[in-house]
């Protein structure tokens, strides 16, 4: 039995801490939050004990500890867990800096704990299909993929100030499903940005609308588009083409109902956000980290994925504000 810890309340925190307890080989023993009300709430929720995170960490009751605080608070959190040879499992971005990224995988691999970074869509069974499809040769040699991400509405410009902008914060999930799924590691990166939806995220430094081309050293090409807005709910689909044919994951809706009229066919919307969307992944990408951390096998993706996918992000958002295609930094 895994004992498991939470540091963080907040929406992903929970969901975590929903996931854990579904889990027959894992406990989830304590939660803590810099919000006593925060976690005070999410220890009444899921029956458990609340505590500080220093704590936490140091407890000899806890096994392993999930980090889903804000990104600012993972290098030192992480620090502290793998000084008390605690498992890790701790949300994107490691950090907002890839070298302190780096110090953390240091430390990581000095203390010899276990480690793995919530890219949680590797683990939606759609994309988890795909992908191995892919591996398998299905559709021969990769040649193109394209991958949209759409978000209902932006997040509060109080969050984007803090959150790196949108390329090392949304769109990093969508730069670590290109590795996944290309196989091969993109050598190069192209990126523009726009301001259509809100310009006080503009005020802030940052995009609310965005496009890169991610090019391989073998040619492979990868084309990512974003946005803060949809009309429809939650915009995720992800195409490959092949040398012998094309594999594609539509978006997921909220029914399968269609209806026929008249005026045509209709179908439902897309699921309304990221939380429906992904709620199986969730559990999937918890119930690996149990299973590999109590078999001894290292968790992936790991520290090093967190670690790619922060490069690339960083020279997507290079390429953006300089207007020019920028190598990737390995």
């Amino acid at each position: 039995m895994m004992r498991i810890g939470i540091l963080g309340c907040g929406r992903i925190g929970q969901v975590h801490a929903h996931s854990i307890q579904q889990i027959p080989a894992a406990k989830l023993v304590a939660v803590a939050d810099v919000s006593a009300t925060a976690a005070e709430a999410a220890g009444g929720r899921f029956g458990v004990e609340v505590r500080n995170a220093s704590d936490l960490i140091a407890a000899r009751d806890i096994d392993a500890v999930v980090i889903a605080t804000s990104t600012a608070t993972h290098f030192d959190m992480i620090h502290a867990a793998a000084a008390e040879s605690k498992a890790i499992f701790c949300e994107k971005p490691i950090d907002l800096s890839s070298e302190r990224v780096r110090t953390c995988i240091e430390a990581i691999e000095k203390a010899g704990v276990p480690f793995m970074t919530a890219f949680n869509q590797r683990f939606d069974p759609h994309f988890a299909a795909l992908q191995k499809r892919v591996k398998d040769g299905d559709i021969g040699e990769v040649e193109t993929i394209s991958i949209t991400s759409r978000d209902p509405a932006p997040p509060p410009v109080s969050y984007i100030q803090g959150s790196g902008g949108l390329f090392r914060d949304m769109m990093i999930h969508d730069l670590d499903m290109a590795r996944f799924v290309l196989g091969e590691e993109p050598a190069q990166v192209f990126a523009v940005g726009s301001n259509l939806v809100d310009l006080a995220i503009r005020d802030a430094g940052d995009v609310d609308t965005a496009a890169v081309i991610l090019t391989t050293s073998t040619g492979r090409i990868c084309q990512i588009t974003n946005s803060r807005r949809t009309t429809y709910g939650y915009d995720k689909r992800l195409e490959v083409h092949g040398s012998k044919g094309m594999l594609r994951v539509s978006n997921v809706l909220e029914n399968l109902v269609e209806s026929a009229s008249s005026a045509g066919f209709e179908k439902a919307r897309a699921q309304p956000f990221f939380l429906e969307r992904f709620g199986a992944a969730y559990l999937a990408e918890m119930e690996h980290f149990v299973e590999a951390v109590s078999a001894g096998i290292k968790p992936i993706p790991d520290a090093q994925d967190g670690l790619r996918a922060q490069l690339i992000a960083d020279a997507a958002t290079q390429s953006w504000q300089e207007g020019r295609p920028v190598s990737i930094a390995r």
